[in-house]
């Protein structure tokens, strides 16, 4: 598998030391990158090709607070035929 970085799927460093280093709320976390994600258009503006098999990275250990689950989220919300699966 190939190593493709693509900014578009990550939060804003704001956003990020917000949540982090601040101690913000996820709840506050989720939905300004939710909503970050839908000023992009991701899913206009990906290619469906190049995330088909693929895998996204993350720092965080589990996917519940991860910006990976809400960008897969968001894109099986929107494509409609996304799988998703959590390593």
């Amino acid at each position: 598998m190939d190593y493709m970085h693509l900014p578009m799927l990550a939060p804003t460093q704001e956003m990020l030391d917000a949540y982090k280093k601040e101690k913000g709320h996820w709840s506050v976390y989720e939905k300004r990158f939710l909503e970050l994600m839908r000023e992009r258009a991701i899913e206009v503006v990906l290619d469906k090709n190049i995330l088909s098999d693929a895998c996204l990275l993350c720092s965080e250990v589990a996917p519940e607070r991860c910006h990976r689950r809400l960008v897969a989220e968001y894109l099986r919300d929107k494509w409609g035929d996304v799988e998703i699966v959590h390593l």
